[in-house]
């Protein structure tokens, strides 16, 4: 009998070379190709959400990301679609289907600010950059997951890192709308200089609020410091942290050039980032 600590090393290597182990080899099983995407509005049942579904619906929210996001070429088909989640307002994605709740989306909208604010943010753009924000952070886990890319680190950060680094992609003014708006979203949160929570709110798996709202303007300072750098002058952004910021947009471009820009269809990516994403939209009349 062979001594036991060969006979566990022999089976930790097998271990390691087996599939269990592997990279996910999910992208080499089909001739990967743009255009892969499906959309679906699920109707829901309860009344409540009847008026953000047509919303949707007339607003072709999920075409334009199916638009948007079909310069990726992907192994298989991947599904967009909004869902009524019985109350709960989240958004996820799992085996190849990105799900955004409508109560998700009727939260979006009821914080949408019935005027423009004061640092020039519209209604419509509001909606226009959250929507695009949270469903750009589930599409960086589908890339990650479909593309077979590797995530060193907090997985929920790098799927924050892909969606501001997809806005910040667009034209200057489209960029600059939906950031901002993405960023108007966490206004709650920052309301009070001080907080208070239990130790056990930083055991979940996302960052906390704030936390993910400075790494979000800390990228797009760092990735034009001209267009967004009242984001400092005005407070948004404590100088301590801007210093940094143009470093860490570059580590975030350097990975996404590394490991996911191979599978874009350059041809239809320049079309998409050429296009204007925000038309001004009134908003629509409660029914």
């Amino acid at each position: 009998m062979r001594p036991l600590k060969h006979s566990v090393l022999a089976l930790v290597v097998a271990i390691i070379g087996s599939s269990a182990f592997a990279p996910p080899t999910l992208a080499a099983a089909n001739d990967p190709q743009p255009n892969r995407i499906r959309i679906e509005y699920v109707a829901p049942k309860s009344p409540e959400n009847q008026e953000i579904y047509q919303i949707m619906k007339e607003r072709r929210a999920l075409e334009k990301m199916q638009e948007i996001y079909g310069a990726f070429k992907l192994p298989n088909e991947l599904l967009l679609r909004t869902v009524e989640c019985d109350g709960v307002a989240n958004a996820w994605y799992q085996s190849g289907r990105v799900s955004l709740c409508y109560e998700l989306l009727n939260q979006i909208w009821k914080l949408m600010p019935k005027e423009t604010t004061a640092e020039g943010i519209t209604p419509t753009d509001a909606v226009a950059g959250h929507f695009f924000f949270v469903f750009s952070h589930e599409m960086g886990h589908a890339m990650f997951d479909m593309l077979g890319v590797p995530v060193f680190g907090g997985s929920e950060d790098a799927a924050d890192n892909f969606a501001t680094y997809i806005i910040l992609q667009f034209g200057k003014d489209d960029a600059r709308r939906l950031l901002a708006a993405a960023a108007y979203s966490y206004k709650n949160y920052l309301m009070n200089p001080k907080v208070t929570v239990p130790v056990s709110a930083f055991s979940d798996m996302h960052s906390p609020p704030p936390t993910r709202f400075y790494n979000m303007i800390c990228l797009a300072y760092g990735a034009d410091s001209n267009l967004f750098g009242d984001f400092v002058t005005k407070g948004y952004l404590p100088e301590m942290r801007a210093k940094d910021c143009r470093r860490e947009y570059g580590e975030v471009h350097y990975a996404f050039n590394t490991l996911i820009l191979p599978h874009v269809d350059k041809a239809i990516a320049q079309k998409v980032l050429h296009k204007d994403w925000l038309p001004e939209a009134a908003r629509p009349t409660p029914r």
